[in-house]
C-alpha cells in the first residue's frame, strides 16, 4: 500500500512539540503592524496551541 501524503499546506501552518501537542502561529502579524502597539505586537508573535476541536483534523492532514 503506498505512503499516505502530508497535507502541504497543513506542514507550513503547524507544528508537532516534543510531547505531541500541535502548535500554530496567530493571526494579526502579516501586516498593518504601524498601526498595532509593541504589545499587541509581542503577544501575537508567540505560538498558540490548536484547539481541542480541531487536534484531530489538523493530525489527520500531517499524517500522524
Amino acid at each position: 500500500m503506498p505512503k499516505n501524503k502530508t497535507h502541504s499546506g497543513a506542514k507550513k501552518r503547524f507544528r508537532v512539540t516534543g510531547s505531541g501537542k500541535l502548535m500554530r502561529e496567530q493571526t494579526n502579524k502579516r501586516h498593518l503592524l504601524e498601526v498595532k502597539s509593541s504589545r499587541r505586537k509581542r503577544r501575537l508573535a508567540q505560538d498558540q496551541s490548536v484547539a481541542k476541536a480541531d487536534v484531530r483534523q489538523v493530525k489527520k492532514l500531517l499524517g500522524r
